[in-house]
């Protein structure tokens, strides 16, 4: 129905819905099926507010701009669809000429906008997280060794009820050195070795870990894209993201469990200009959505920054290694959390069609 300018209605890069008098929709470019996560046929003669959740009144300012023939600009709303979290977006609507009545609705995700620039932020971070890392091994680590080793003396002349001291000294420098290499970790970790993975293999990978682990209490439910084609990555490296990320959403849900779901997708339209300024497709999408609590509002914005960490006793630097990794990946992390709806999503790359699958042990 679109016409002589289907190849432009194709090309465009953000999701566009092209809806009737009635509000049905009509017709949806390739973006839009991405963003949907359903194909144009399927939503045919839907009702787009069924597919659409928008968290503003839309409907009567909708119906002015039809009658009055004029466009309409909506900013700053969430919009969802019912199988993902919301997406911070702006809307344009505009009446279609020609076609009386029928408004094109196009969708612009400003989530990108606030993350396009995390990849080098995330590795400005590491570089000073690295820098400050060298320095404490150096300058702490020696003397603590120093301090464990005396405690440890005094304790061999002291009474029972003395012992108590010594020991939190001794516990507290572990704990202290124990973070330290955690640092250092965060700075040790190598370029990826790329290579065709099957995440599903990767998640499978972590999924049987975590249950036999710190996610004995939990369900973990597998919603996955059977046909996902090969992703370009580091098994291995990946395989350490996901399970930080299960532990974390594990750790959230406390003793009493929850739910975790790991969901795979295609989402052809996703794209991200990296520091060059070329253009960079990210198609394959990883979320993994926990039921817990959520994230504290006053770390949302800051949770993949080094020592960022919304636990009592965390150090803040699973995510951030997490971040790194996939931005290592030239691929793009991020999270949308509200109370009882946390979701962090990977997107990465898809393999060369000519690279053969890397196979991993399986130990």
């Amino acid at each position: 129905m679109i016409g002589p300018d289907d190849a432009l209605w194709t090309s465009l890069p953000v999701p566009a819905l092209l809806l009737d008098e009635r509000d049905r929709i009509v017709e949806v470019n390739p973006a839009g099926e991405g963003f949907l996560m359903t194909s144009a046929k399927a939503v045919a003669g839907t009702p787009v507010w069924d597919k659409l959740m928008v968290d503003a009144p839309l409907e009567e300012a909708f119906e002015r701009a039809r009658h009055n023939d004029a466009p309409l600009f909506v900013n700053d709303v969430d919009v969802g669809t019912g199988d993902r979290a919301p997406l911070h977006c702006n809307l344009q609507i505009a009446p279609m000429a020609g076609q009386p009545g029928h408004m094109l609705l196009l969708i612009s995700p400003r989530e990108l906008a606030g993350r396009v620039t995390q990849g080098q932020s995330v590795k400005s971070a590491a570089k000073s997280a690295i820098g400050m890392a060298e320095m404490l091994a150096h300058e702490i680590k020696n003397p603590l060794a120093g301090i464990t080793g005396a405690a440890q003396l005094l304790s061999m002349n002291l009474k029972q009820e003395d012992l108590e001291l010594t020991d939190l000294i001794v516990s507290e420098s572990r704990r202290i050195v124990g973070l330290l290499e955690q640092v250092e970790q965060f700075g040790n970790v190598t370029k990826p070795k790329l290579g065709a993975v099957n995440v599903h293999d990767v998640l499978d990978r972590a999924r049987r870990s975590a249950i036999l682990g710190f996610a004995a209490d939990m369900t973990i439910i597998e919603d996955y894209d059977p046909s996902l084609p090969l992703a370009l990555g580091d098994a291995d490296q990946l395989l350490q993201v996901i399970q930080n990320l299960l532990k974390n959403a594990s750790e959230a849900a406390g003793k009493d469990g929850g739910v975790i779901r790991l969901h795979t997708y295609y989402e052809q339209s996703l794209r991200v200009r990296l520091g060059g300024g070329k253009g960079k497709s990210l198609p394959l999408q990883i979320e993994v959505i926990d039921d817990g609590p959520g994230l504290p509002p006053e770390i949302a914005d800051d949770i993949f920054d080094p020592f960022v960490s919304g636990r009592e006793n965390g150090t803040g630097l699973g995510l951030a290694l997490a971040a790194k990794i996939i931005s290592d990946h030239d691929g793009w992390i991020s999270v949308s959390s509200a109370p009882g709806r946390t979701v962090f999503r990977i997107s990465l790359p898809r393999a060369p069609e000519n690279m053969a699958e890397t196979t991993k042990e399986q130990g």
